[in-house]
């Protein structure tokens, strides 16, 4: 059986490839770290070219790239969709690679969204397209997407009506490795969903989500008084940050939330969305992506989709 195109999903940090059927069969799959912030130096054509050597892809088999490639600073810029956004229509503003990037290969990016309001700007590049898979398997209402910069979207009727990113993953790296926390943290550290130490802190953050500011400081001064050791304060600043940013989310909120992951740090927003009441709807992160490239390519090349 041969692949009749590429998905790939290329991130700041990650590089997903899968090698695809129209009928949606995955014949082969590879992943690395070589995300958008490697490839400025590296090369964008290279790295592609590399992993589908690695897959046997044929010279001319078509390219659909979703994420971070397409940012103003990637490797061709893809321009927003506006909100509301229809994300079963989002493949129609994908755009192809000029040839001089491409070469002879159709290689097509998908846009990225935009909120152009002035009071609330912002935009997403990979998150819509994850969108996209959920709302084909006929998801709608509040979404969370964790992430370095998470994003709570809501889909409305197969549509993007409004969404919001948070710094909370960047926070956490930066307080705990560049301001005064970081003499409270260990060298290394991972915290689990069920540590005490972050579960007491998503229960504070979640009782008020705004005092977490005040609860900062103290973190550095009870690891230096002895109160607490550095993996408790490591997993406590993770738990005040994400149960801050929980709250503030589902604070009016009676229905469930999709949380797109479950693993690693989505299991830390699984836990803060339970400890807040909220019920949870769970949807895999990379089939929803898988999804919605296989719907797009359908569209961008005329095939009938599985």
């Amino acid at each position: 059986m041969s692949a009749d195109f590429a998905a790939i999903d290329w991130g700041t940090s990650s590089f997903r490839l899968w090698l695809m059927t129209c009928k949606g069969q995955v014949l082969d799959e590879r992943r690395g770290p070589e995300g958008m912030q490697h490839c400025i130096e590296a090369g964008f054509a290279e790295v592609l070219d590399r992993y589908l050597t690695q897959v046997g892809a044929a010279p001319d088999l078509p390219v659909l790239i979703c994420g971070m490639a397409g940012a103003r600073q990637g490797w061709f810029e893809a321009p927003y969709a506006d909100l509301p956004a229809e994300v079963a229509k989002l493949a129609s503003q994908a755009v192809r690679l000029p040839l001089n990037l491409a070469g002879a290969r159709d290689i097509r990016m998908m846009p990225g969204l935009a909120q152009r309001d002035p009071a609330c700007p912002d935009v997403m590049r990979g998150e819509e397209t994850q969108l996209a898979g959920l709302a084909k398997a006929g998801h709608e209402g509040l979404v969370c997407m964790p992430g370095t910069h998470c994003k709570w979207a809501r889909l409305e009727g197969g549509a993007v009506t409004g969404f919001q990113s948070f710094l909370t993953g960047e926070l956490f790296s930066l307080l705990s490795g560049h301001s005064i926390l970081r003499h409270a943290m260990p060298e290394k550290g991972r915290i689990l969903p069920d540590d005490p130490a972050f579960t007491t802190a998503l229960d504070e953050a979640l009782a008020d989500p705004a005092a977490f500011m005040g609860q900062l400081f103290p973190i550095r001064a009870g690891q230096l008084l002895g109160f607490r050791s550095p993996e408790e304060s490591f997993a406590r600043l993770s738990g005040l940050l994400i149960g801050a940013e929980v709250g503030r989310q589902v604070a009016g909120n009676c229905a469930p939330v999709i949380l797109v992951g479950q693993e690693g740090l989505g299991a830390l927003y699984a836990e803060a969305l339970r400890r807040s009441g909220t019920e949870l709807v769970l949807a895999n992160a990379e089939e929803a992506t898988r999804d919605a490239l296989l719907a797009a390519a359908a569209e961008i090349w005329g095939w009938q989709d599985a």
